[in-house]
């Protein structure tokens, strides 16, 4: 369910890592004024989330009244995935879900964030699925794949050759939206896909025989899914964020204990009109963090186990897609104080 707000989006919604959000933006910037930088968003603080796992869970918090026992007051909005960055992007809410890859786009082309809570990691839902006959990401070479490019499967099947000792080049790429590659696979007009949850389960469903070849398990910390905050409510409201932290490992505490996790996967179902047996094999592919596994992510490092190694890699691949022209200074967007305070 990766449009990573695939919440009411659950079948249509793509989740963008990159390439389009600079023109997606572009409405929205001329909504912002210099006056936001000087008004930091007092009570409640105004949270957009939308359909990914590591994002949904906030609603187990929200049916719980769990952060009124903390004793912060939050308004969670919700929203297809690209229309929350757009939301934040104009000034309208205090803090996004979303990917750190997009966190730079938002902060290159609409409004600055500070990531704080890192949620999950995908650990599978996204996929690159290939047609009955392949087996391995090695036999693509020469043949077509659909995908949709500049955005994060696209950044996930990069990976993927290259772990195969391939590259772009060797492939010939379709330009495919997300929501459409189950179709595509199945008209055999390619010869795999890339996509994530549930567009590629309903892949794998459609074209008997397919198989997932690579997945984002075989690379955790390729997309780290986050809550990025503005640095203007950040400052000015440091304690309540901290509670909201608070309240978020309560919230996976109850989704990894399993004499609460059948209650938690039911409210999670509940949110995007799913049972919860429908919905918990999506929990599967998504490797909610609890706070002792979260704290390593936000140590300086290279490459995918630190969360700055894994946005200088998405910053790089906006880069070279020309999402955005100019480097961005990865330390400026997270701040893992407020985590790595936590016990």
């Amino acid at each position: 369910m990766k449009g990573k707000h695939l919440f009411k989006r659950s079948t249509t919604a793509s989740r963008p890592f990159s390439t389009s959000l600079k023109h997606w933006f572009s409405g929205a910037l001329a909504a912002v004024t210099l006056s936001l930088s000087a008004t930091a968003v007092a009570e409640p603080l105004k949270i957009g989330y939308s359909d990914w796992p590591g994002w949904v869970a906030w609603e187990v918090a929200i049916e719980k009244g769990w952060f009124d026992e903390a004793g912060v007051e939050v308004q969670f909005d919700w929203f297809d995935y690209v229309a929350s960055m757009e939301a934040y992007a104009a000034g309208q809410l205090d803090a996004v879900a979303m990917t750190n890859g997009d966190a730079l786009v938002t902060g290159a082309t609409g409004r600055k964030s500070v990531m704080v809570i890192i949620n999950d990691y995908s650990n599978g839902n996204d996929m690159v699925v290939a047609a009955p006959g392949i087996s391995s990401v090695a036999e693509l070479k020469g043949k077509k794949v659909g995908v949709e490019i500049g955005f994060v499967s696209h950044l996930l099947l990069l990976n993927a050759l290259e772990k195969a000792g391939l590259t772009e080049a060797d492939v010939e790429l379709v330009n495919v939206p997300t929501n459409e590659t189950p179709q595509v696979l199945a008209s055999g007009d390619v010869d795999a896909i890339v996509a994530w949850q549930p567009s590629s389960g309903q892949a794998l469903k459609q074209v008997p025989g397919s198989t997932a070849i690579y997945t984002s398990a075989d690379e955790p910390g390729l997309i780290y899914d986050v809550m990025a905050v503005s640095p203007e409510s950040l400052s000015a409201n440091k304690a309540e964020w901290q509670k909201v932290a608070e309240v978020w490992y309560r919230v996976v505490d109850y989704i990894r204990d399993p004499a609460t996790q059948d209650d938690a996967v039911a409210i999670m179902g509940a949110r995007v009109g799913l049972s919860a047996e429908e919905y918990k094999p999506f929990l599967q592919g998504t490797k909610i963090l609890t706070l002792d596994e979260a704290k390593p992510f936000f140590t300086r490092g290279d490459g995918f186990t630190s969360l700055y190694g894994s946005s200088k890699i998405a910053d790089d691949f906006n880069l070279k897609y020309e999402v955005y022209s100019e480097a961005q200074d990865i330390d400026s967007y997270i701040d893992g104080d407020i985590t790595l305070g936590l016990e």
